[in-house]
C-alpha cells in the first residue's frame, strides 16, 4: 500500500534529523572518542605518513617545474586526512608541495568537519592559504576541493581577497548552485522546524541546501572572478550534489566536465568521485600542469 504523501516525506526526513540530532549530542562523548582518535595506531601512522611523503610538509618548497602548492579542501563531514588518501600521495609522487585543512569543525565534533557556516569556513580557508604560502615562499596556489569543498573556497574568492592568491580551482561534485540531496532538502520547509533545527547545530548543511541565503548572495552577479581558472568534474551518478548538473559553473575561464564524458564505464558516484577515481586523479594533474597534460580515457584508470 502506498503511503499517504506526509508521512512518506516524513519518513525521508529522517536521516537528515537523526544527523542534526547525532550532532548536538556528541559533545557528551566528544572526549571519549578524541583520546581514542589521537592514540590510535592507524590515525598516527596516517599523520606521520603524510608528512614524511611531502603531504602537509611544511619544509617542502615548490619545484621550477611545479611553482604553485595544492591545497586540498575536503567535503562535508570530512577531514583534511580521510578525504585525500588517494589524490594527496598521487600529486606528491608527480612532485607537488601537497597541504591540506580542517574547516567548518563544530565544538565537541571529533573527524566529521564541515559542519560550520559556509562563510566562516571560508575565512580559515584564507588562513590556511596565507599560512602555505608564507611558508613555502610561493606567489598563489591551486585550490582542490571535494563538495563543499568546491563550493566554499568561491566564497573566499569572491569576499576574501582570494582571486589575488589563487591561480586555478578544481572541484569535484561540488554544491555550487545548491542541492536537492535527491529530494531531502525540500522537505525542509514541510515538516516545521526542521530547517531552524539543522541550522542550528549545522549550518554548513542548510547552506549548501537549493534556495539558501547563503547560496544567493554567493552567486548574485556572477559565479566566478577575474584571474581564477575554474574546472568543476562531476559524476552523473551522484547521489548527494543533485541535481549533478547544478555544481557547473558559467562565466570566462570555465571548463565543466562530467565524467561519464571521460569514460562512460565510470561508475563513481559522489564519494568515490574524489577518494578512489583515477580518471579523476589524472584530469586534475592536467589541470595543475596544463602544459604537459594528456587525455584522460577509460585506459586512464589502469594506466595513469
Amino acid at each position: 500500500m502506498k503511503l499517504p504523501w506526509r508521512r512518506r516525506s516524513l519518513r525521508a526526513l529522517l536521516p537528515a534529523l537523526a544527523l542534526a540530532t547525532a550532532i548536538a549530542a556528541a559533545p557528551a562523548a566528544a572526549a571519549a572518542t578524541t583520546t581514542a582518535s589521537a592514540s590510535s595506531a592507524p590515525a598516527s601512522a596516517v599523520a606521520s605518513s603524510a608528512v614524511s611523503s611531502g603531504w602537509n610538509n611544511y619544509s617542502c618548497k615548490p619545484s621550477a617545474a611545479h611553482p604553485r602548492p595544492v591545497v586540498l579542501v575536503h567535503g562535508t563531514l570530512g577531514n583534511s586526512v580521510d578525504n585525500w588518501l588517494g589524490l594527496a600521495p598521487y600529486l606528491v609522487a608527480r612532485g607537488y608541495c601537497v597541504f591540506s585543512l580542517d574547516y567548518g569543525q563544530l565544538p565537541g565534533v571529533p573527524l566529521f568537519h564541515g559542519l560550520g557556516p559556509v562563510a566562516k569556513s571560508a575565512e580559515q580557508l584564507s588562513a590556511f592559504v596565507d599560512k602555505v604560502l608564507g611558508t613555502t615562499g610561493a606567489a598563489k596556489v591551486d585550490l582542490v576541493g571535494h563538495s563543499q569543498g568546491g563550493l566554499m573556497p568561491r566564497q573566499y574568492l569572491k569576499f576574501l581577497g582570494g582571486a589575488a592568491k589563487v591561480n586555478s580551482l578544481t572541484a569535484f561534485a561540488p554544491t555550487n548552485h545548491g542541492t536537492t540531496l535527491s529530494g531531502l532538502t525540500k522537505l525542509l520547509d514541510v515538516v516545521p522546524g526542521a530547517r531552524d533545527a539543522i541550522q542550528g547545530t549545522a549550518p554548513g548543511l542548510t547552506d549548501q541546501a537549493a534556495g539558501s541565503d547563503f547560496l544567493r548572495r554567493l552567486n548574485a552577479g556572477g559565479d566566478t572572478v577575474p584571474g581564477v581558472r575554474y574546472t568543476v568534474i562531476a559524476t552523473k551518478y551522484d547521489e548527494v550534489a543533485t541535481p549533478y548538473t547544478t555544481g557547473f559553473l558559467s562565466g570566462p575561464n570555465v571548463r565543466n566536465v562530467l565524467l561519464q564524458d571521460l569514460c562512460p564505464l565510470d561508475l563513481s558516484e559522489h564519494v568515490a568521485i574524489a577518494t578512489l577515481d583515477r580518471l579523476v586523479f589524472h584530469e586534475t594533474a592536467n589541470v595543475l600542469d596544463p602544459a604537459h597534460a594528456t587525455p584522460t580515457t577509460c585506459a586512464t584508470a589502469v594506466l595513469g
